[in-house]
């Protein structure tokens, strides 16, 4: 089956899905491999649940008329996707960098959806298969698309943009993340710099953010749509404050976010900036930005039991982990605890990573810290800092400790699942 034919039978149907557990009624079922599954075995279930029809490599596709054969299933998914981007013709922008970029994505769908028919990238689906999936949820009521990409190692972003060919693309920032499968923070800038490249060799438009130095060095020769805190940029867009909310000013309006931390302020200008552009009133802008609530616990802010917590254990880095860090000790507060879990794909600087992280709460010298993982357990620390090798452990010790009337910043890597915690407190 060709690709052509193939997208018309996508056309006729209602979607793509991987998951026979997720099947909906007259959708074309992928058969993906993994190394722990292989979905053509789930092919004729994939029909019997209601499929319009099943993609495999595997499988006989004589035994069905609905089973179609094809080379390698990933590839002709990929493939899929490609060509429908092309027959959809929308402005797509793309969104990449180390920090930030979910909340950047969800603050730009946000902002575009107030004046256009936008669809964004499904919480992290930003990989190999995510991309794909992102931009075959599209159609032609589609306006605008937003698609979010991640990615570990280099090349990455390349094979990304060459499937969704995107129109606009935007760099939340280059920092110290996965730095084991990029190999160094010059590996990140790199990778992460390979969506600067592929919009300029397109001559498509870049949103930079010029008061980072770096992202205008990369940026350099691209197409640019400028912001910032220069009157000469393309939009003047100022930070004001994060105490503890971050707030811009564009014009004379002020927006007034529900994001903890001067970091988001850059991606509150980012979405401003991109709403700007595609002609959003900028009072409908400080609408969408100041009702975002921030989810899956990423910079939450929840009052407990007589403690204000900020709950931020979506993800963490060398790099933003520091950033929160900062953030937190410049807060007026008092009685202000951290309970930091280890970072995750750090790679060979892992230990010197953590150990400076454990010097800057020393800097810092909140009332307590608590850190938590493998990693923080190798680190020096001083009198008022707790180490315990497991979040379960922790959670033992607040069974019996109780914290009260404190000011708590939790954050780590996804895989320490620190949100438990919360339910201690």
């Amino acid at each position: 089956m060709t690709i052509s034919n193939l997208h018309k039978l996508f056309l006729e149907s209602n979607g793509v899905s991987t998951d026979t557990r997720k099947i909906k009624p007259n959708t074309l079922f992928f058969a993906l491999k993994g190394e722990n599954f292989n979905g053509n075995t789930y092919a004729k279930k994939a029909l019997e649940s209601g499929a319009k029809a099943a993609i495999v490599d595997e499988i006989n596709s004589s035994e069905n008329a609905n089973i179609h054969k094809v080379d390698n299933v990933l590839e002709c998914l990929q493939q899929l996707a490609q060509f429908h981007r092309k027959k959809l013709g929308i402005p797509i922008i793309a969104l990449t960098g180390s920090n930030g970029k979910t909340t950047t994505k969800e603050l730009i769908q946000a902002v575009l959806e107030k004046k256009y028919k936008a669809k964004a990238t499904e919480g992290n689906l930003n990989n190999h298969i995510g991309v794909p999936l992102t931009l075959l949820s599209f159609n032609q009521s589609t306006e605008i698309g937003v698609v979010e990409m991640g990615a570990n190692h280099l090349k990455e972003i390349e094979f990304l943009t060459n499937i969704a060919q995107p129109d606009y693309g935007y760099i939340t920032n280059f920092g110290k993340a996965h730095l084991e499968g990029f190999g160094g923070i010059e590996g990140v800038i790199k990778g992460k710099s390979e969506l600067y490249d592929f919009l300029k060799k397109e001559n498509k438009k870049i949103f930079i953010n010029t008061d980072d130095e770096l992202q205008l060095k990369q940026s350099k020769g691209g197409n640019l749509i400028t912001f910032g805190e220069s009157q000469k940029n393309d939009f003047n867009i100022n930070f004001i404050s994060a105490k503890p909310y971050a707030s811009i000013k564009v014009a004379n309006t002020s927006i007034t976010s529900k994001l903890i931390g001067e970091y988001n302020a850059k991606n509150m200008a980012a979405a401003t900036c991109i709403g700007l552009q595609f002609n959003v009133p900028l009072n409908q802008i400080k609408n969408a930005i100041e009702a975002y609530l921030p989810s899956n616990n990423r910079s939450q802010l929840i009052e407990k039991n007589n403690n204000t917590i900020i709950l931020d254990a979506y993800n963490a880095n060398p790099t933003s982990m520091a950033a929160a860090l900062k953030t937190f000790n410049e807060s007026k507060e008092k009685n202000k605890i951290v309970i930091l879990g280890d970072m995750f794909e750090v790679g060979k600087t892992s230990a010197s990573e953590h150990q400076q992280i454990v010097d800057l709460i020393n800097k810092y010298n909140f009332k307590h810290a608590f850190l938590i993982g493998k990693e923080f357990q190798k680190t020096s620390i001083k009198s008022n800092t707790k180490k315990f090798e497991t979040t379960e452990d922790f959670i033992n010790y607040l069974k019996i400790q109780l914290v009260d009337n404190s000011y708590i910043l939790i954050k780590g890597s996804r895989g320490m699942t620190l949100e438990r915690i919360i339910d201690f407190l």
